[in-house]
């Protein structure tokens, strides 16, 4: 499992995950002069030889994020794709990581046509708090890696939206409101992510008295917001502005071993639900750190919403009980897909009908499939903030994964007017869709 780090535009340090198979170079093994030519990484479909799976190259250190459905699809550059035909695989390339920045970003605040900074996302945060003190809570709940080691870093923070009555938004589960909640950005180069919460935030609070379904919910809802749950990741991406770095993990530093580019810990691995050592190791994508929970984002999140939603459930194969409230979505890109429980088995979720029914709901708004478990391609997820929430608390939670494979609107870095045209108009009648559902989400649906 090991990585190749290369420079992008010479401005910023990208991590390509890179085989592990023999022969093949070590960390210390210069790179081959012919490999260095052309180190623009690109998104390819696979076909597999008989006796190679998804998962083997996941663990050989291939950036296969989005192996679920049918169409896993494989980020890499020119010398790993090379790597892959001599193996037997067959690519096929669907589109470019990049496409053309058609208009300048404001310095500090958004890159790469208009997405938003950690800086524009806690600006507007507190600009959304202070302008709408009788709907807007603006919480800080933990601290990011690098704040932890006194390296500047980032307060995770979590807003809650409603029209504040006495007991609303307080730390607790015993509020009278359902509760849904909007978490995003956990893989920080997921950037369509964050900019549908920052949407929903001005939708929500720029709407309430003059929208009638939205005055609703926030007179009968909290609708919680975590915009970024991995700032310093964001900090990362965002560093190159046109061409944004692709920094999934959060930046822990700390099991060494590592070209920094490669260091981190994939968040989306490392709850206290299904943790799993055999994810990866310290330089691969879905490293899922020393320990469950081991990291202070994840400290941060799981510690949010342990205090928010009570415990309706009992053990891995026990249902949630029935009067259940809550909905929880993790927004993620790419693929077109919404994903239900459990994601680290394709042992049946003891609610698969009534979380799958809710699903294909919400899926019915934004055009997408729900599936459950690996999708049928081996690709599970262990660890993930969605499977713990439900696992441990019974909550209804689910990913969507935001956005085509390819094309300008797709894979990890859409055009900022493909978010604006396309990718946010999709989620907003599917999001407004769950926050009703919180009220029953296993009974009768809106």
């Amino acid at each position: 499992m090991r990585k190749l780090a290369v420079s992008l535009a010479g401005l910023a340090t990208v991590a390509i995950a890179v085989a592990g198979f023999a022969p093949g170079p070590s960390a210390a093994t210069p790179i081959p002069l012919a490999e260095k030519a052309d180190t623009t990484p690109s998104y390819y479909s696979l076909k597999l030889p008989a006796g190679v799976t998804v998962a083997d190259l996941v663990r050989d250190g291939y950036d296969i994020s989005h192996g679920h459905g049918s169409r896993p699809i494989l980020v890499a550059t020119p010398a790993e794709v090379a790597r892959l035909r001599d193996r037997g695989v067959v690519l096929g390339k669907t589109g470019n990581v990049y496409q053309p920045v058609i208009r300048a970003t404001a310095a500090g605040t958004t890159y790469y046509g208009g997405y938003h900074t950690s800086a524009g996302h806690e600006q507007h945060n507190a600009a959304v708090a202070a302008a709408h003190p009788d709907l807007v809570k603006l919480y800080d709940i933990g601290d990011s890696w690098k704040k932890t080691k006194g390296q500047g870093g980032h307060d995770i923070q979590a807003l809650c939206i409603t029209k504040l009555t006495t007991g609303d938004c307080a730390l607790n589960s015993t509020g009278k409101k359902p509760k849904f909640v909007l978490h995003t950005q956990i893989h920080a180069r997921e950037v369509a992510t964050g900019e549908v919460a920052y949407k929903w935030i001005d939708l929500l609070v720029g709407s309430y008295g003059t929208d009638p379904e939205i005055t609703s919910l926030l007179d009968t809802r909290e609708l919680w917001v975590i915009p970024m749950a991995n700032p310093d990741g964001v900090d990362v991406v965002a560093s190159n502005p046109t061409q944004p770095v692709m920094q999934r993990k959060n930046v822990d530093n700390s099991a060494g071993g590592c070209p920094a580019a490669d260091a981190g810990v994939d968040l989306n691995r490392n709850s206290s639900f299904q943790w799993d050592v055999q994810q990866g190791g310290p330089c691969d994508e879905t490293y899922p750190g020393k320990k469950s929970v081991s990291e202070p984002e994840t400290v941060a999140v799981q510690g949010l919403l342990d205090k928010i939603f009570r415990d309706t459930k009992g053990g891995v194969s026990e249902p949630a009980a029935a009067d259940t409230t809550g909905v929880f979505l993790t927004l993620h890109s790419f693929g077109n897909d919404i994903l239900a429980p459990y994601g680290y088995t394709n042992t049946a979720a003891p609610n698969k009908a009534a979380l799958v029914a809710l699903g294909k709901k919400m899926g019915a708004l934004n055009g997408y499939p729900v599936s459950t478990g690996d999708g049928g391609v081996g690709y599970f997820a262990p660890g993930a903030t969605d499977d713990w929430l439900y696992g441990t608390r019974g909550v209804p939670s689910y990913t969507f994964e935001i956005g085509p494979d390819s094309g300008s609107c797709g894979g990890f870095f859409p055009s900022y007017s493909c978010f604006t045209s396309t990718l946010w108009p999709a989620q907003k009648p599917a999001l407004l869709y769950a926050a009703r559902a919180a009220a029953t989400p296993y009974g009768k649906l809106p």
